[in-house]
Order: C-alpha cells, then structure tokens, then sequence
C-alpha cells in the first residue's frame, strides 16, 4: 500500500517493511524533542496552568501539516496540569518515571490485547507472575495472584463484586432470591469508590456502612463492631469490611490488624484498599506500617501513585487466586485457551485492556527494590521538615497527625471569625499558587476547608518548602489587609 496515493500522510503508520522508517523516525524525534523540553522546562511553568485555548475540535477533512500538530501539542502540554513541577504537591499524581513512559511508548506501539493470551502472549503471562510477586511483598500466601485494572476505583469494584459472589449464590441468578440484604463495612472516610461499587453491584450504595472515625481520622474498630451487631438485628447480611491504607484527604492508615481480627470472628471479607499506601510494601523502614495486611482477602494497590508509573497503572490482589477465578470467570468462546496461561479478560471487569504491566515492569526493573524504597524514605524525610515546619507556627493546625507523606492542615488565624477561616484558606491556597509557585489542594474535611500536600515529587526541595511558608508568614503578618469578597 502507498500511503501518499491513498491520501494518507506517509507517515500515519510505520511501515512493516521499514519502507518509511526515516520520515516516522524524524516525526517521532520532533515529538521527542518537544516532550523533552517541555517536561525539561516544566519547572519554570505554573504547577496549575491558565487554560488560555483549546486545540481545534474540528475534524479536518484532510490531515493538518505535522508542524501545525506539533504547535498545538506543544500548547496542550503547556497548559496541563504540571506534575512535574516541583510545587506541585496537591494531590497523589506523582511525576512518571522516565522507564514507565517509554514503557507506554512501546505498548502502545505493539498494540497487544491483555484480553487473551493469544492476543499478548507475553504481556498475559508477564502480567500474573509480576503480580504474584508483588502480592507475596503483602505478605500473602503463595496461593495469591492479581490482575491490572485502570484504576482504584475498578480494583475496589473488582474486590467488593468477588467477596459478594463468594459469600452470596448469586453469582448466575442474581441478588433477588437473597432473604436479606447484603451489606458491607468501611471506614467514614474511605474512597467514595465503594459506594459506586454498592451501586454498580446492584446493591444499592446505601449498602456501603461508613463507620465513625476516631481524632486521628482511623475506622474505630469499637464502632464497626457494633456497626456490624446492628446490621445483623437491622436484617441486612454483612458480607465483608475494608480497611483504607492512606484515605484520599489525610492519608491515614486504618487499624488493619485490629480490622482483620474483626473480620475474621464474623467470617466477613477483608478487603484492603492501599491504593496509595501499598507502596509501602516496599520500603523495609517503613512496611511496618501496612501491619496486618498480610491477613486480607483482597488488596487494591496503585502503582501508578507513589511507585511512579504512569497512569494508569492499578492491581486487584487476591489471597486465594482460584477462588476469585472460580467465581467470577466467565468464558469466552471466541479466545483460544493455552495450558500454560489464562485469558485474563475472562477473569477481570475489563476486557480489551492496555498492557500495563509493560510500563510497570520497566519501572521495577529499572529502579529495582533499593531504588522504590529510597524514593519512599526520602518522601517521608521531607514530610517531616514540612510537618515540624507546621508544628512551628501557632497559626497553623494539624487535621491529624500523618501517617505518611500526606499533611493536611490549615490557617486558624485568631484575628479572622472562625466563619471566615474556610474563606482565607481558599485565599492562601490561590496566594501560594501565584505567589510560591506551589500547587496545594483544598478538600473539605469534617465539613471544613483545608490545605494538603502530597510530598511525592522527587524533586521537591527543602527550598520550595521553605518558599511556602515564607508566603503563608507573609500572609498572617498582613492578616488585617483581609477583607472578605
């Protein structure tokens, strides 16, 4: 095929013979070259960018010049969101590893289907034994093994829908037949992902008990045992509990062996959602911390957080694989099988998938254990400056004392009536944008507004954090300047 006689630029797809390998070589090399300088340059852009212009959403009828592509790339990268940026420290979108991207570069390029064996016959079988390995970092048995999912979110929902047809047979017919309702536990402050599990699942998001929290903002495992003897006299059927190892606003870490214990006594489903927290699995100072997780049934583990890799990069972990297999498999007539291998879109929510086990390979292999594990302690060595930092300054408060590298504090100025606090908080966080070119996030905590940092950005410096509080002493000292919008 002549791609230049069908109307098509000679450069829409490579050639399998090479034949136009030197003009896609010199399109991928400008793609490259502005990646590089762009993302080499990201710390001398605003960490939240003004979006100034869209690209064009018209489709043309015939393809636009590479070069006018490349202007409006370079615009669209200009005006994301810029992780990589050092002050940029308000959420859990960490910077990629430079292994993760080329990583996704080389998946995309083989096209492979993690649907079926014969579709990605390395990457469905890197996948599991990957997986295996990470779990027996959990401390799960070797009877443990995963799978990839985009995202927490459809790794809980994977989770919750397992320990469902396990404990219920309704796996072919359904929740009608049920005498009582099926519901679970977790904490008030766990990921709102499980409520939309309780709805996709059919049963209803109500069906997610959030249970109260104690002053640090951990599930209170005196709460939840009587949140269970009342589910149980209330007629509903507990199936299962989930522990949160670092939830979404303060980071806190459950009390998972407490949990297990519990879990264990009810013959309930212990599901642990370390989307974020998992990570720690690989930092021997600190996976202490994740003590009891050895004990679950399930586990949700985000590498793409704070093990670097590229979104979108989740796991699904279960203790006991052929049970998950046997309960949620269903076969597809139109896969080949191998003796060897699974078809792993037969025993996930997702089917058609991206390979990316690819880029989280590249990234283990890249940095290996020692390399994750010091990323992770020089994470918490730098939220401690931030927390003492904190700790110094009377006007500043504490939501909880943190687990991890995630802060989350605020401004309780005594001059302002506490009715306005929420008011200047907002404020602080747009003065520190544009003033100490720090990005911090505001999240609504107890029904109040506060400042989080997420100190996951490598290079993020001792300086950037000493920047940010100069801004907030700033602010304070010219606190009577307020006036309220």
């Amino acid at each position: 095929m002549d791609l230049q006689q069908s109307g098509l630029p000679n450069t829409a797809f490579i050639h399998p013979q090479g034949k136009n390998q030197a003009d896609v070589a010199q399109l991928v090399q400008q793609v490259v070259d502005l990646l590089l300088g762009e993302m080499g340059t990201a710390a001398e852009r605003s960490p939240l960018p003004q979006l100034t212009r869209l690209p064009s959403h018209n489709i043309p009828n015939e393809g636009i010049p590479e070069a006018e592509l490349l202007a409006q790339l370079k615009s669209i990268i200009q005006q994301s969101m810029n992780a990589a940026h050092p002050g940029y420290i308000g959420h859990m979108d960490s910077i990629p590893s430079t292994a993760s991207i080329l990583g996704d570069l080389v998946a995309g390029a083989m096209n492979n289907n993690m649907l079926s064996v014969e579709m990605s016959p390395v990457l469905s079988r890197l996948e599991p034994l990957l997986l295996k390995e990470i779990a027996a970092m959990f401390g799960l048995p070797e009877t443990a093994g995963g799978v990839l999912v985009s995202g927490g979110s459809l790794g809980n929902l994977q989770a919750i829908a397992v320990a469902r047809n396990i404990h219920f047979p309704i796996r072919e017919k359904g929740l009608a037949g049920l005498p009582k309702p099926p519901v679970f536990f977790t904490s008030a402050a766990a990921h709102t992902s499980f409520q939309k599990a309780a709805m996709v699942l059919g049963l209803g998001s109500e069906a997610t008990i959030g249970v109260t929290t104690d002053d640090r903002g951990k599930l209170d495992c005196g709460a939840l045992q009587v949140a269970i003897a009342q589910a149980k006299q209330a007629g509903q059927a507990p199936f299962a509990v989930v522990a949160t190892a670092g939830t979404t606003v303060t980071g806190t870490i459950d009390p998972i062996e407490e949990m297990a214990a519990i879990a264990q006594k009810h013959n309930l489903w212990f599901h642990v959602d370390a989307s974020y927290g998992g990570a720690l699995a690989f930092s021997p100072q600190h996976q202490h911390l994740l003590q009891g997780i050895e004990q679950a049934d399930s586990i949700t583990f985000n590498p793409q957080k704070w093990l670097y890799v590229a979104k979108t990069c989740a796991m699904t972990l279960f203790r006991d694989a052929k049970g998950w297999q046997r309960n949620f498999r269903v076969g597809a007539p139109y896969m080949g099988n191998e003796d060897d291998a699974m078809n792993l879109g037969e025993v996930s929510l997702q089917g058609t998938r991206h390979g990316d086990v690819l880029k989280l390979w590249m990234t283990l292999q890249h940095l290996g254990k020692a390399g994750c594990a010091a990323m992770i302690e020089q994470n918490f060595a730098i939220a401690q400056v931030f927390l003492t930092s904190i700790q110094q300054r009377p006007y500043l408060k504490l939501a909880t004392k943190p687990d991890m590298n995630i802060i989350c504090f605020r401004s309780e100025p005594e001059l302002l009536p506490t009715e306005q606090w929420d008011q200047w908080n907002s404020k602080l966080q747009d003065h520190l944008l544009q003033q100490a070119d720090c990005f911090v996030s505001l999240p609504l905590y107890q029904g109040q507004r506060w400042l989080k940092v997420v100190l996951v950005n490598p290079f993020t410096a001792v300086t950037h954090l000493a920047t940010l509080f100069e801004v907030l002493d700033e602010c304070h000292a010219n606190l009577s300047e307020f006036t309220p919008a």
